[in-house]
């Protein structure tokens, strides 16, 4: 019976999303205000309907309903129970009904506390999003049914994908769909003021913490997978430039760009039509995302590679918002008329040089991750892009980008002497270059990527901090105007020296991996590095749906024991997978990560050890420009945003 409701109030969903879709656009082209005002009320009743329906998807997941086709293919009665709540959306019908649960959100949001947007402007905002819903609600009921019901259900389901198995990638999906669904958002800001014909300051202003939010959560989402990736998966590496990871990471650049777009429109009134570009293809690129991992055409150690006739459904979306916002753009842009007049040297070029690398960084990951799939089609051949091409191509724009940071953030606003702005990094800058060369002196017989990662991560933090001490000015209260320092002015701080972290731990752990493989026998010690390694025993273990064969390993240095590491090697009979589970030494200098393999016919055990230097930085530094999104999006500017421009009740905006 709760199944047949979670279907119905999807069905109705779909319905109320159309209305809400074309009655408020009209109203707005008509200015009658009643019409218009329909928008806040169907994106709360979306949202309620769509929260139902995947509510009662979750209760078929948590109360082993066989009865559910999906239920069947993606769980089973053993399974852990948070396991059981996660394989709700761990799976293609599933994760598509969270996808569309979060564009109803963020229109409800949009509705609950727009109060301060025009009352034409909001419609406009609520009818683009319900678009969108539409497209996609069309999508999960004609092609990807979650509620489809089997003739004879079985007495137990198949079990979900054991990589899926983690708490990683239980929390992974949700926080990286925020993220790319949040881009909705901006692109209906964009669309909308592309229908109006005007971006100011105060759509700045709005569009910026929609921006913000779907920019930390893409944040989070995309370090929890990159931290399962490195933890479950057993290579060791935390980024595979894999075409999944690419689908995210593509949008983020872009979300980044926008962000600082963003600015430039709030502060000085330019940048209006490179702002709207950025905001339509951010959005574009998460549907470019969705389309790679769901059409089946690149395949993915955790794609859901469908059959291609969703794919073709999904390509159609795409075509049709991403293209038909191009064709508005191309209409409209010649009206976006910047008012804001700078300088060559200024903020707003250091703003602008941002965006254009962190732009042509984004089609560098697109090359790379489509080129594949062109080869075949055009060319006839298979080919492969690995982390080679990407490192080489990817990384120097992410280097330059490091560079100019500290600096553009030192500049004025309008017009700035380069000298002045250099200055009071000077000591900064030598003190990074003697760390980096630091670095490179202790290192032998290697390269410079971990020396110019050590002078990027110092360049970063030192240069940060000095930009906040500029803000504090000279004599005393410098304590008090700390205290009073905007929380935004926090939180770009604090996003740049996470960059800067996560750049140093990146280069560090590339840099100076050590690598180690060899049969280990019982109670033979072995030296890896500087550490010793003893294989003391394995043991066959029972968990609740899985056999494990389980390896205790003593990890000793200057012949004091560290610790114990137990490796595994899972198997799961339901779904006929093996998987691999790392031990792993965690500390802020190094990890120690070792792998159990297979046992050898002449006796002992294949162990893989690997000592990761740094590896920790990378999700500190993570944390931290997440972090730095919150401070900022706390800051009161946002929850009073252009006040100025709030109409009176009732009356239409021009």
């Amino acid at each position: 019976m709760i199944t047949e409701l979670g279907h119905f109030a999807l069905v109705l969903a779909f319905g109320v999303a159309l209305v809400q879709m074309v009655v408020p656009m009209w109203g707005a082209w008509r200015g009658r205000a009643a019409w218009m005002a329909m928008a806040e009320p169907a994106a709360a009743a979306q949202f309620i309907l769509i929260a139902l329906s995947f509510g009662a998807l979750m209760w078929a997941f948590i109360t082993s309903d066989f009865s559910l086709q999906l239920v069947v293919a993606n769980s089973h009665s053993a399974k852990p129970m948070l396991y059981k709540i996660s394989g709700t959306w761990g799976n293609h019908e599933g994760s598509m009904l969270l996808w569309v649960l979060i564009v109803a959100l963020f229109g409800a949001m949009a509705a609950w506390f727009g109060g301060n947007l025009p009352p034409r402007l909001r419609a406009r905002v609520l009818s683009v999003q319900a678009a969108i819903g539409v497209a996609f609600l069309a999508f999960i009921l004609f092609t990807s049914n979650p509620f489809l019901r089997m003739g004879t259900p079985p007495f137990d389901g198949q079990d979900l994908n054991p990589l899926l198995q983690d708490p990683g990638l239980a929390f992974h999906p949700p926080f990286l769909y925020l993220g790319y669904v949040g881009l909705s958002m901006a692109f209906s800001f964009a669309v909308a003021a592309l229908i109006e014909g005007r971006v100011d300051a105060a759509w700045g202003r709005w569009l910026r913490p929609w921006t913000l939010a779907a920019w930390v959560f893409l944040t989070i989402g995309i370090a929890l997978g990159s931290w399962w990736a490195y933890y479950e998966l057993g290579w060791g590496g935390f980024w595979f430039w894999d075409p999944v990871e690419n689908a995210s990471f593509m949008p983020w650049l872009l979300a980044a760009a926008l962000l600082h777009s963003a600015i430039v429109v709030e502060k000085r009134e330019s940048l209006k039509s490179w702002t709207i570009l950025l905001a339509i293809l951010a959005f574009g690129f998460s549907l470019i995302g969705t389309f790679i991992v769901r059409s089946g055409l690149l395949t993915s150690v955790h794609a859901f590679a469908n059959d291609p006739e969703r794919g073709v459904f999904i390509l159609a979306i795409l075509g049709s918002f991403t293209g038909g916002a191009l064709v508005l753009y191309s209409l409209r842009a010649s009206a976006l008329e910047a008012k804001g007049v700078f300088g060559l040297l200024s903020r707003e070029t250091a703003l602008v040089v941002n965006n254009l690398l962190l732009a042509v960084a984004c089609f560098v990951v697109f090359v790379g991750t489509m080129w594949p799939l062109v080869a075949e089609m055009f060319l006839d051949r298979k080919l492969s892009v690995g982390p080679p091409f990407f490192n080489a191509a990817f990384t120097p724009f992410m280097v330059a980008l490091g560079l100019i940071l500290p600096i553009g953030s030192a500049m004025p606003w309008k017009r700035a002497k380069i000298m002045r702005a250099l200055y009071p990094l000077r000591y900064v800058f030598l003190l990074a270059l003697a760390l980096g060369g630091l670095a490179f002196a202790m290192q032998s017989g290697r390269g410079l990527l971990g020396p110019v990662g050590m002078f990027l991560g110092a360049w970063l933090l030192m240069g940060t901090a000095v930009d906040v001490m500029q803000r504090l000015g000279r004599g005393p209260g410098k304590l008090r105007r700390l205290r009073r320092l905007p929380r935004a002015d926090w939180g770009k701080a604090t996003a740049h020296g996470g960059l800067g972290i996560t750049m140093a731990g990146i280069a560090g752990l590339m840099a100076w991996a050590v690598d180690d493989i060899r049969v280990a026998r019982i109670d033979e010690p072995f030296d890896v590095g500087s550490y010793t390694l003893t294989l003391r025993d394995v043991s066959e273990v029972r968990g609740p749906n899985y056999l494990s064969t389980m390896a205790e390993i003593t990890l000793a240095q200057e012949g004091d024991v560290i610790s114990t590491l137990r490796p595994e090697k899972r198997f799961y009979p339901v779904a006929q997978m093996p998987t691999t589970e790392a031990a792993i030494d965690y500390n802020l200098a190094r990890d120690i990560y070792v792998v159990i393999g297979d046992a050898q016919d002449g006796g002992g055990w294949a162990v893989r050890t690997y000592i990761k230097p740094m590896t920790n930085w990378i999700w500190i530094g993570c944390a931290l420009m997440a972090l730095g999104g919150v401070l900022s999006l706390s800051d009161r500017r946002f929850r009073v945003a252009a006040g100025a421009r709030k109409q009176p009740a009732g009356v239409p905006a021009e």
